[in-house]
């Protein structure tokens, strides 16, 4: 199932609304990477709240999604993931060092939002 990308100003959300196959994470990685380009995007915001799962090539995709995306300029914020997921990931040793990653779409947006007032010239 595809997962719709929005643009919001400067940034791009991508609000994941069911399991994904690998297929499915991989369409959306090579999306995210051509839309931050299209649309010359400085942040990206990964919304992960209605994942119950996340495997380790989920993890390793997502902060591979991250890396290529910080390559084409843009950040990427990953959101909502659930005490549960957090509790297994951590437990079957996954990461997503070097990614931030923030409690919902309203912090992962203010994090951006910070960002780019702090690179505003006085």
């Amino acid at each position: 199932m595809p997962v719709p990308i929005l643009k919001q100003g400067r940034d791009l959300i991508a609000t994941i609304q069911s399991a994904l196959t690998d297929a499915d994470i991989v369409h959306l990685r090579d999306a995210l990477v051509e839309q931050v380009g299209r649309f010359r995007a400085r942040g990206v915001v990964i919304d992960a709240t209605a994942l119950d799962v996340i495997d380790s090539f989920a993890t390793d995709t997502l902060r591979e999604m991250a890396q290529m995306v910080r390559l084409r300029g843009a950040e990427t914020v990953i959101v909502g993931i659930q005490p549960d997921v957090a509790f297994a990931m951590v437990h079957m040793g996954l990461t997503l060092a070097g990614v931030t990653t923030a409690l919902d779409l309203e912090a992962g947006l203010a994090h951006l939002g910070r960002r780019d007032r702090g690179a505003e010239p006085i």
